[in-house]
């Protein structure tokens, strides 16, 4: 398939792509092999019944001068939002939904190591935190400044991004515990979202515009290795053991598998069409993805890499989260403007709420089994599922 129909088809099936500038099989029973796994020292089990026998209830609005893109928790009592280009900042909260601190995304390179670098504004897209909670990185749609640009855009390919003269954008690290950007690494043209590995040692970025995946050593901070993947990559997950990441291809309908101790691409499978955010059960048997053009989530069997089940959410399903005992699943329908909560093991909808218009973020706060919604408009919504 060439670049252009490709850009063709992303743009008949999301509307431009990210962001939105103001942009069935039988259900398959889990093996029962046993996985090794690193994960956070604060992911634990809310007390009372399994996450899918509970009821989400809004509980909490959060406004201000916030534009989120996406909302990520910590697990230890913090979530963060990026707010993109349009407030350039990272707005911290604590699990109440009380704000800490609004992070400036403005950064002196030549501080950050960068020789004669200039100071630069960024646009925060998409965090993960270290399973220590106790850095954070996240990634910039694009970078503002001296030497910086041109804004990055969603119809680009490869070729036509340097045609354009764009230029690398950086992934921020944070310190959570002083909440300032201590690196910027610079990576490549339009980063998207942003994964670290359960045992600490990388972070993942995928990019919109270079197609492909960057991985970072979280000790030197320096890119070890890029992957080319495909056309329009964008959500991560990562096994429990970290041994594999997978990538989905926003622009066809493709998850790519690579193997984290060769640093390699394994193979690619189809799962449907704009795969766009992508998690794992806490076993790593089962993947989650959501397909933005049809609206639907499906599931995964990792064992075939055959897609088990698949359930309609809405229109233009976003980002997805999933409770830490792996039964229920959370995604945002960004032009239905709601939330819908399922059952992991069936794919049952079991809620489906209104929120404000273009949900676009969602996070799991396994400190207090919350959800987070982001909304593109302006608000974070705090939903307790109890």
């Amino acid at each position: 398939m060439t670049a252009a129909v490709v850009l063709l088809l992303v743009l008949a099936t999301t509307g431009g792509g990210e962001p939105d500038r103001k942009a069935q099989a039988a259900p398959v029973v889990p093996k029962t092999t046993t996985t090794t796994s690193t994960t956070s020292p604060f992911l634990h089990v809310p007390s009372g019944p399994p996450a899918d026998q509970r009821t989400l209830s809004l509980v909490k609005t959060i406004g201000g001068q916030i534009s989120p893109k996406s909302v990520d928790a910590s697990d230890a009592g913090l979530v963060f939002a990026q707010n993109m280009m349009y407030r350039h900042s990272i707005t911290v909260y604590d699990s109440a939904g009380n704000l800490v601190k609004t992070i400036p995304d403005t950064v002196n390179l030549a501080a950050m190591g960068v020789p004669g670098g200039p100071t630069v504004q960024g646009a925060p897209v998409e965090a993960a935190f270290t399973p220590d909670a106790r850095y954070v990185y996240t990634s910039n749609y694009s970078m503002y400044g001296p030497g910086q640009g041109p804004e990055g855009n969603d119809t680009c390919t490869p070729s036509s991004a340097r045609a354009s003269g764009d230029t690398p954008s950086y992934v921020y690290r944070i310190d959570t515990r002083s909440l300032a950007i201590d690196q910027a690494i610079k990576v490549g043209l339009v980063p998207k979202y942003v994964a670290t590995t359960p045992d600490g040692r990388y972070v993942l970025v995928s990019h919109w515009c270079s197609w492909d995946l960057y991985v970072i050593d979280t000790v030197t901070a320096k890119v070890v290795k890029i992957l080319p993947m495909g056309s329009y990559p964008r959500g991560i997950a990562v096994s429990p053991d970290s041994s594999s990441a997978y990538v989905g291809l926003m622009g066809g309908s493709s998850i790519v598998k690579v193997d984290l101790a060769s640093l390699t691409t394994v193979r690619t499978f189809t799962v449907g069409q704009n795969p766009r955010h992508l998690v794992m059960d806490p076993a790593g048997h089962f993947l989650y993805v959501s397909l933005n053009a049809p609206g639907e989530v499906c599931k995964v069997d990792l064992s075939t890499d055959r897609v088990a089940a698949c359930v309609h959410t809405g229109s233009e399903a976003r980002s997805l989260a999933i409770s830490t005992d792996g039964t229920a699943l959370y995604v945002v329908n960004y032009k239905s403007n709601t939330v819908s909560k399922l059952r992991a093991s069936d794919l049952t909808v079991l809620q489906s709420i209104s929120t404000g218009v273009n949900p676009i973020g969602i996070t799991y706060d396994a400190k207090t089994g919350s959800i987070w919604v982001a909304v593109y408009t302006g608000e974070i919504l705090i939903f307790a599922d109890r």
